[in-house]
């Protein structure tokens, strides 16, 4: 069996890490609401103390950094002037903090879905002071996975102009065969 017929999952290729699925992020976010609507609604009144702000405060922070670097490493990666190259090593680290945190975001957003949903339903006191943070806490989350998916895609190599000249199998180095 050759390379080409191989099955999926088997290969040098089964190792390649490919740009996340929003599919994914989507599916780990409505599970993240389902369990935070089940878990809300079967000990809000147990255990009600005030909502945090410091996770939403957390979020939006890494948010902002993911976001700045992403501006950052992009500008490098394209060497615009004024700008030092960028390490290779750097770009992978980037790459694989921008796929835990878009996943991570997606499960608070779904978490800060869940909860806000419900809060929303509730007519109590304590439940009607814990919908701003709770609705912060949901954009923060929104933010940091929209920021991560943003980094992701600004460590990508850019395409060269060349490239379009090149035969396809020219474009790793190797020529095609004939």
């Amino acid at each position: 069996m050759t390379q080409a017929q191989s099955p999926r999952g088997s290969g040098p290729d089964r190792f390649r890490m490919g740009p996340t699925r929003i599919s994914t992020l989507v599916v780990a976010a409505l599970a993240a609401a389902a369990i935070a609507w089940l878990l809300i609604s079967a000990f809000y009144y147990d255990v009600a103390p005030e909502l945090p702000w410091l996770p939403v405060v957390t979020l939006a922070a890494l948010a902002v950094l993911e976001a700045y670097a992403a501006v950052n490493t992009r500008s490098r990666i394209e060497r615009r002037p004024g700008r030092d190259p960028v390490n290779p090593l750097l770009v992978a680290r980037f790459v694989v903090l921008a796929k835990a945190s878009a996943l991570a975001g997606a499960i608070f957003a779904g978490f800060y879905a869940g909860l806000t949903g419900w809060l929303f339903i509730e007519d109590t006191n304590a439940a009607v002071s814990d919908r701003p943070a709770a609705g912060a806490g949901l954009l923060a989350s929104l933010a940091l996975a929209a920021a991560a998916l943003w980094l992701e895609r600004a460590c990508r190599v850019p395409e060269q102009e060349d490239d379009e000249d090149r035969e396809p199998g020219d474009r790793q180095g190797r020529s095609p065969r004939r």
